[in-house]
């Protein structure tokens, strides 16, 4: 491939960016006891519409796309790779102008591997990035892992997907093991050229309605920054003591020497379902109070990482489309306030172009229901949202008058 543009390569990350994913998650579920694989590319028809969905991604005024390709469809055996799709991903996305933050795993492993808990899928994804790196010597950008503290979760606590574990064992040495993987390939993106983390991690916001239970909020927060702490190289905080010690030495020790804190910026998937309260049931908040709580959170988060971040996935997933502009304004005016406090914000990112299928159990019942949260619906036109964001992005800010945190 010789793409018309030099992608990032003369653009670091040094701007608000205006960002629109393009939703690929591919995880294993059970129904009726028997597996089932998700595919959002085959859901939403973008297999079939690549190009046409990645111009029009790029008529909302935004220059990167958060992007990839399922692992499974790269890689049909092991060690067998199969390039058709990227070859056709990247060479849309140079079409388009658009400059991609390459995801390389979005929840879901091969089939030739049994699951995040066997270890062994480690060593296949770096041979796999190594692969990709090869092939490939453009892009910048990377999310090498897709929400690895999610996957985990999902995976080995809450037990919805892939191996369907659930203790806390199980869930500290699958979150091992994911980490270790990304850091692997942070790694490899960084001996083969000048690349750069651009992370996407699921933000919990614990919330106690009746102020009765400070300390469940403490020690939720302290796990849910786990994933954190192993990237960055931080003790865990006290709230979370000894949670991690399942993780075996070797996987901790390689780890530790792997962790990484320059040229990253941490993403953060704000919600309006990333608000949890810890007891009783869900208040009615307001957009703005849900706001509120996400950037008094942000601001803790700051504090103890002292890291450039951005809002890597939002939506207003749970609320009717109806709240789609309102959840983005004030979500931008919150930014906009953490900013000018001198926090480094450093982008947004909406999840998804089109509307996506299933997300209202969490993938966990596939039944093929729409989840209405697309700047464009299923029959691609366009929702008010797409105007709103596209005004913002074509008049985002100067780059030259912007801090350099992230540079650091």
């Amino acid at each position: 491939m010789q793409p018309g543009d030099d992608w990032a390569r003369t653009r670091p990350w040094q701007k608000f960016v205006w960002s629109v994913g393009e939703e690929g998650s591919d995880p294993i579920v059970d129904v009726g006891g028997l597996p089932f694989r998700h595919d959002q590319y085959a859901q939403s028809g973008h297999y079939d519409r690549m190009d046409d969905d990645l111009r029009e991604i790029k008529g909302l005024g935004v220059e990167v796309v958060r992007y990839g390709m399922p692992w499974r469809l790269a890689e049909p055996e092991p060690n067998v790779y199969d390039w058709a799709l990227w070859d056709r991903a990247l060479r849309a996305c140079s079409d388009a102008g658009l400059a991609p933050v390459i995801d390389l795993l979005h929840f879901g492993l091969p089939d030739h591997y049994t699951g995040f808990s066997d270890g062994v899928w480690v060593d296949g994804f770096c041979r796999y990035v190594d692969a990709f790196l090869a092939r490939y010597p453009e892009p910048m950008w990377f999310t090498p892992v897709n929400e690895p503290g999610i996957t985990a979760t999902m995976t080995a606590r809450w037990g919805l997907w892939n191996d369907q574990l659930g203790t806390r064992a199980d869930h500290a040495r699958v979150l091992g093991n994911i980490v270790l993987a990304n850091l692997e390939a942070i790694a490899r993106v960084r001996a083969d050229r000048n690349g750069w983390w651009i992370s996407s991690e699921g933000f919990d916001v614990f919330v106690d309605p009746s102020s009765t239970s400070p300390e469940k909020v403490a020690r939720r927060q302290a796990v849910s920054w786990l994933v954190w702490d192993l990237h960055f190289g931080r003790q865990p905080l006290p709230q979370a003591a000894g949670y991690l010690d399942p993780i075996d030495d070797d996987t901790r020790h390689r780890i530790a020497d792997l962790a990484v804190t320059d040229r990253v910026v941490a993403g953060h998937d704000f919600y309006p379902t990333s608000l949890q309260p810890v007891d009783g049931s869900t208040p009615q908040w307001t957009v703005a109070e849900r706001v509120a709580m996400g950037m008094a959170t942000l601001r803790a988060w700051h504090d103890r990482y002292r890291q450039p971040f951005w809002i890597s996935e939002t939506s207003n997933l749970s609320l009717p489309t109806s709240e789609q502009i309102p959840w983005l304004n004030e979500l931008v005016a919150g930014l906009e306030r953490l900013d000018r406090d001198g926090l480094p914000v450093y982008g947004l990112c909406w999840y998804s172009r089109g509307d996506q299928y299933d997300w209202q159990t969490g993938l966990a019942r596939p039944t093929g229901a729409v989840t209405e949260v697309g700047l464009f619906d299923t029959n691609r036109t366009p929702r008010p949202i797409a105007a709103t964001l596209r005004k913002r992005a074509i008049t985002r800010p100067d780059p030259t008058n912007r801090r350099t945190d992230a540079h650091r």
